[in-house]
């Protein structure tokens, strides 16, 4: 079984913001490969699937960005997953917008949920799929940004990115992290 997470924050105030990249990807995941509908589960939303004859979980925490490492230790301890089984999907500020960049481990990079769930589950070794969001114009500050809404010209790119992403989490299923590294850190 396959655990993936799209960060992001619950609430119609946040919806479409960058910092909520990662629910979008989840929604995506859904809409492909989901053959349930979404339930209440872990302090957060799942929707179960299969990918490849793989089942899959898709999980967006409920409990706000920077506690995401509750929902996620809640669910990865209920079905016994090895820390390789995870794939934590969320925003990067430091990507140039619309770039995916997919990882084996690593810090949390700045990113708040990647944060929590490195302290709550007590380990830096789980994938990621980072997905830019372009930085900062100047004089905005960091959070504000995050918080923002895609700008009309962002957004199509963005809708390119979560399928790309989408499509990153099929790799990663069917093929293994090295391949979809090897496929979606290039481009």
């Amino acid at each position: 079984m396959k655990l993936v997470v799209g960060l992001g924050n619950p609430g119609r105030k946040y919806e479409e913001t960058r910092h909520n990249i990662g629910f979008e990807v989840a929604v995506e995941l859904a809409r492909r490969f989901g053959q349930s509908t979404p339930r209440s589960k872990f302090q957060g939303e799942v929707v179960e699937g299969t990918i490849g004859g793989e089942k899959l979980l898709v999980l967006c925490p409920h409990t706000y960005m920077n506690k995401s490492g509750s929902s996620v230790l809640a669910s990865r301890d209920f079905y016994k997953l090895e820390l390789t089984d995870l794939l934590v999907v969320c925003d990067d500020l430091s990507l140039p917008l619309g770039k995916l960049r997919i990882r084996t481990k690593g810090s949390s990079g700045g990113q708040n949920g990647l944060r929590d769930i490195i302290g709550r589950i007590g380990s830096e070794e789980f994938p990621r799929l980072r997905i830019g969001i372009g930085t900062p114009p100047p004089g905005w500050d960091a959070a504000d940004f995050v918080l923002s809404k895609f700008t009309k010209d962002d957004l199509a790119e963005m809708k390119i990115a979560v399928s790309r992403a989408a499509d990153a989490v099929e790799c990663w299923v069917r093929d293994g992290i090295e391949c979809c590294m090897n496929r979606y850190n290039a481009g």
